[in-house]
């Protein structure tokens, strides 16, 4: 017989720690800190760089996003994704810097090359990696990134990235395309 209560969506392991993480940030625990920028560093940059284009201001609003983390925390109600959660800030935070300079331009080779890449990824496959991500559009780089370097869903980054999960899959689907062909040749085809 089956109960009439409803229990909760199972919760991932990485959400549940992030969500102690902030919890134990919002009473002044410097170690959850540190636990929480080395999970979220990669993708809240990936998000700033992938916006701002600069690798050096990217570095910037980085820290400036867990700067607010740490000062907000208390403040935070975990209803959705943590990570979500860091990337809409480091989102508002990069456009606002943005809006600021009034400047745009391509992602340039240094930029580039501090992109985070999987751990362990012998530098000459970095480097081909590297290339590769040059030959997508700033919302596929930025889609790929956010799954990839944080591991959100592609609703969570339709959400952040204010796109319909209809766009954001269709553009991750063509960059893996693209990747796939400029990491295997014409293979790939």
């Amino acid at each position: 017989m089956q109960s009439s209560v409803e229990r909760p969506p199972e919760q991932s392991p990485d959400r549940v720690r992030l969500e102690m993480l902030l919890a134990g940030i919002a009473q002044g625990d410097r170690d959850a800190m540190a636990q929480l920028y080395a999970a979220a560093r990669g993708a809240v940059y990936a998000m700033a760089l992938g916006i701002l284009r600069d690798p050096y201001e990217a570095q910037d609003v980085t820290q400036d996003v867990f700067v607010r983390v740490w000062d907000g925390a208390a403040g935070y109600r975990p209803q959705g994704s943590p990570m979500a959660w860091l990337l809409t800030v480091a989102r508002n935070e990069a456009l606002m810097r943005l809006r600021r300079s009034g400047r745009t331009g391509p992602l340039d080779d240094d930029a580039v090359r501090q992109l985070p890449a999987p751990a362990g990824l012998p530098a000459e496959e970095r480097l081909a990696l590297q290339e590769a991500l040059k030959t997508l559009s700033d919302a596929e780089r930025q889609i790929v990134l956010l799954h990839a370097a944080s591991g959100l869903k592609h609703r969570e980054i339709g959400q952040i990235l204010d796109m319909p999960l209809a766009t954001v899959l269709s553009k991750y689907h063509r960059a893996l395309k693209k990747l796939r062909t400029q990491l295997e040749g014409d293979d790939a085809l």
